[in-house]
C-alpha cells in the first residue's frame, strides 16, 4: 500500500503538549497488547487499563499518526449505511441495539473528554446538504429513518433557511442534525493517550509490528522486540496492510485529502457557518467541511480508491473549496494533507475473533471519529469477560472486495461511475 506523504497538518501544527514515547526493545510481557494507538486501540487500551489490565500499545509510527490524526473531526450519527441494511442481517431488534450503542457512543466521547479534561474544540451541530435538488427525498428519508429509531434531534431546512445558517447558494436545503458534531480529532487522540497512561498502560512509538502469533500465547514482533500477552487487539485499520493475511480482503484503504485556510477571523468565520456546524453532503464522493477552534475553513474530501496522492494537493482541492464558498478566492491556503480511511464493502464495520486470543475492529467507512470509542471499549468488555455487546456487533457477515491483487484498479472506475452520478443533478 502507497503511503500517504507526511505533509505538515493542521492538526499536527496545533497539537496540544505530548510526550515521546519510547521504540519497543527487548521483551515484554502485558495482559493484553494492542496493535495501533489510534482511537479503537486507545479507546480499548483506556477501557482494560481503568479495570486494571497491564496494557502495551504498539504503534508503527507515533500516537494519531494514521486516520486519527488525519480526518475531518466529523462526529456523525448511525452508521454510514442504512439501518435496514443492519436489520437485513439481525433482525429490527438488534438493530435498535446497534443504534443504542451509536448514540452511547455519543455520550462515551463526551464523558471521556470531559473527565479527563481533552482539551479538542469539541462543538455540536451538524448539516447534511442537498448538492442537487432531488437530493432533499433523501434527506427526508433519513431524517424518518431516525425517528423510527427514537431520534428526533433534527430539521429539515429549506434552501432559503440554510442560506441564513451557510454562506453558500450551492445547496437546495439541509437536514441538520443537532445530536452529531466536530472536534479536533489529533488533540482527542492524544488526550486518549495520556487518560491510559494515567492508568498504567504502556505505549511504544516507532515500533512496526512486522508479526503477529495468535494461538493460546500470542506474542506481537518488531524489528527490535517482542510482547508476550494473553490477549492481542489489532487497531491497524486502513494502515493494517497484510499484517493479519485473513483480514486484507475485508477492508480497503481510501485516499481523503483535507486544506486549512489562514485564520479568518471571527467575522468572517460566521458568514461562512453561522453557528460553527460540521457540514457535509450527499454525493456519493462527499465534500466536508467545518471551521476550526481558531477559525479557520477545514475544507475535505475529492476521495481516491488508488492510494495515490496528488503532487499538488492544494491545487487539487481549491478549486472544490472555490466552488462552495467563491468568496474565499483571496485567502491562502496554509496546509493541505491526506490520509486513508478504511471502508468494508457493506459500509459497517468488522469487529471479531481471530481464534480466542486475539481480538479486531475496523473499516469505519467514513464514521470511526465516533464508532471507535464504542467498539474499542466492547472489545475491553469482551476479553473482561463480558461479551454480549461485542458478539452482537461482531454477527455482521462481511464479503471481500472482488477482484483479489486487480481489486485497486476496479474500485477506481467504480469511482469514476459514482462520480458520474454526483454530476447529474
Amino acid at each position: 500500500m502507497t503511503r500517504p506523504s507526511d505533509s505538515p497538518s493542521y492538526y499536527r501544527a496545533s497539537a496540544n503538549p505530548h510526550p515521546q514515547h519510547p521504540r519497543l526493545k527487548g521483551k515484554h510481557e502485558a495482559d493484553v497488547c494492542v496493535v495501533g494507538a489510534g482511537f479503537t486501540g486507545l479507546s480499548a487500551a483506556l477501557e482494560l487499563a481503568e479495570r486494571g489490565f497491564t496494557v502495551a500499545v504498539v504503534e508503527a509510527e507515533t500516537v494519531g499518526w494514521g486516520a486519527s490524526g488525519r480526518n475531518g473531526g466529523q462526529i456523525c450519527t448511525g452508521f454510514s449505511t442504512s439501518m435496514n441494511k443492519l436489520e437485513a442481517q439481525v433482525g429490527k431488534d438488534d438493530a435498535r441495539k446497534c443504534w443504542a450503542l451509536a448514540e452511547e457512543a455519543k455520550t462515551l466521547m463526551r464523558e471521556r473528554i470531559e473527565r479527563y479534561a481533552i482539551d479538542c474544540d469539541l462543538k455540536w451541530g451538524y448539516i447534511n446538504v442537498a448538492p442537487k435538488p432531488g437530493d432533499r427525498s433523501y434527506l427526508e428519508e433519513m431524517q424518518a429513518e431516525y425517528a423510527a429509531y427514537g431520534y428526533d434531534d433534527t430539521e429539515i431546512l429549506s434552501k432559503e433557511q440554510l442560506e441564513e445558517r451557510l454562506g453558500s447558494r450551492l445547496y437546495h436545503g439541509a437536514l441538520r442534525d443537532g445530536g452529531a458534531g466536530h472536534l479536533h480529532p489529533l488533540n482527542y487522540c492524544l488526550g486518549l493517550a495520556d487518560a491510559a497512561i494515567g492508568h498504567g498502560a504502556k505505549i511504544f512509538e516507532n515500533s512496526e509490528v512486522t508479526r503477529v502469533d495468535t494461538g493460546a500465547k500470542p506474542q506481537v514482533h518488531t524489528s527490535q522486540g517482542v510482547v508476550k500477552a494473553k490477549f492481542v487487539v489489532i487497531a491497524g485499520n486502513a494502515y493494517l496492510g497484510k499484517l493479519m493475511p485473513g483480514l486484507y480482503a475485508k477492508i480497503m484503504p481510501v485516499g481523503s485529502f483535507i486544506l486549512a485556510t489562514e485564520p479568518l477571523g471571527e467575522n468572517r468565520a460566521r458568514g461562512l457557518i453561522r453557528d460553527d456546524d460540521a457540514i457535509c453532503d450527499t454525493n456519493f464522493v462527499v465534500d466536508y467541511f467545518r471551521l476550526s477552534g481558531d477559525q479557520r475553513m477545514l475544507f475535505g474530501g475529492r476521495c481516491s480508491y488508488s492510494t495515490i496522492e496528488p503532487k499538488d494537493l492544494a491545487g487539487f482541492m481549491r478549486p472544490r473549496l472555490l466552488k462552495v464558498f467563491p468568496q474565499l478566492d483571496d485567502v491562502k491556503l496554509e496546509y493541505c494533507w491526506g490520509g486513508y480511511i478504511g471502508i468494508t464493502m457493506n459500509r459497517i464495520p468488522d469487529m471479531g475473533r481471530i481464534g480466542d486470543t486475539v481480538y479486531y475492529a475496523h473499516g469505519y467507512s467514513g464514521q470511526g471519529v465516533l464508532l471507535t470509542g464504542i467498539y474499542g471499549k466492547l472489545i475491553a468488555e469482551a476479553i473482561a469477560g463480558q461479551a454480549e455487546r461485542f458478539d452482537l456487533l461482531s454477527r455482521f457477515k462481511h464479503t471481500s472486495f472482488p477482484g483479489g491483487p486487480i481489486r485497486t484498479p476496479m474500485l477506481v472506475l467504480a469511482m469514476l461511475y459514482h462520480r458520474m452520478l454526483d454530476l447529474v443533478g
